[in-house]
């Protein structure tokens, strides 16, 4: 079995393990040797669960028809409406939200997918894909079958061989998730890139295990120490792994807390990298040096 598991964001229900694996084990060579250590084939494998969002009985699978009025109230709306602010808030060319907007609902919508499409990581992302993304994030959060079938799948790739698991975007929670179910002692370490695990209420405050509330934990301090008192929420140190290094690019409209030590602890190895022009990319996260580091300190300490 493999010694690194990857584990993909949205948006990826054409392809699985062996289109993965081809798409972007070049990358992940890349970023490792650039951190000193060469990588065969083999010892990676690209866990995929986009299938389990395809859509079922169609030959060619087309991607089904979204337009602004496809975007659902309430979990959907408020997930363009946070990507709309943080957008607003790392590029200047697109324009923020107003009170006026947030008050008109689908054309707010419509206005939120026109400022979007001035981002750096929308741009040339077409409306429907990009509402396509939201309703799978939507999905994974409140369909508990399918969310099964997806830590099921990611899950099933790691062995007693695995040292490091490295996961993009909305992998970043399915991860967490299935590092935090583990029995087995905790041996594996944990390089998230481009994580959306911090934002509070769409996902943060819906994870399993639930966070912590506020104050000291009655039970006993997680690996990384008490939270001290008066503080927020915590979440829970997976205790499938025995370190963590979080990577976020300070542009990464989907890594909208770029810092996870506040919410998760200070075991935490926290890296800012600069990807660009594609900021949240996960071929270019892979072949950023720090990430190479970070998977190659995991195979050395294994």
């Amino acid at each position: 079995m493999a010694l690194i598991v990857v584990v993909h964001g949205v948006g990826q229900q054409a392809e699985g393990e062996l289109t993965l694996h081809d798409r972007y084990f070049s990358a992940l060579r890349q970023g490792m040797a650039r951190a000193g250590r060469t990588i065969e084939p083999s010892d990676v494998v690209f866990a995929s669960y986009g299938e389990f969002f395809r859509p079922p009985a169609e030959v060619l699978s087309p991607d089904p028809y979204f337009d602004a009025e496809s975007v659902a109230p309430g979990y959907e709306s408020e997930l363009l409406l946070a990507l709309w602010k943080r957008a607003a808030l790392v590029e200047r060319r697109v324009v923020p939200p107003d009170a006026e907007v947030l008050a008109r609902s689908p054309v707010w919508a419509s206005r939120a997918l026109a400022a979007l499409s001035r981002s750096r990581y929308f741009a040339g992302l077409a409306d429907r894909l990009l509402i396509g993304d939201l309703k799978q994030v939507h999905r994974y959060f409140t369909d508990d079958a399918l969310r099964s079938k997806i830590r099921e799948a990611v899950a099933a790739q790691l062995s007693g061989d695995t040292r490091v698991v490295v996961a993009h975007s909305l992998g970043t929670v399915v991860a967490y998730e299935v590092l935090c179910a583990r029995a087995e002692p905790a041996v594996l370490s944990f390089v998230s890139l481009g994580s959306p695990l911090g934002l509070p209420n769409l996902v943060f405050d819906r994870l399993r295990p639930a966070p912590r509330p506020a104050g000291p934990d009655p039970v006993g301090p997680d690996p990384v120490g008490p939270d001290p008192v008066g503080a927020g929420p915590r979440g829970r140190w997976p205790s499938g792994a025995k370190a963590w290094t979080n990577i976020a690019d300070a542009g990464d409209v989907v890594a909208m807390v770029e810092d996870l030590r506040p919410l998760f602890g200070d075991g935490i190895r926290q890296v800012r990298v600069h990807n660009g022009a594609h900021a949240h990319d996960m071929a270019s996260y892979l072949t950023e040096p720090a990430t190479g580091g970070a998977i190659v300190a995991g195979l050395n300490d294994g």
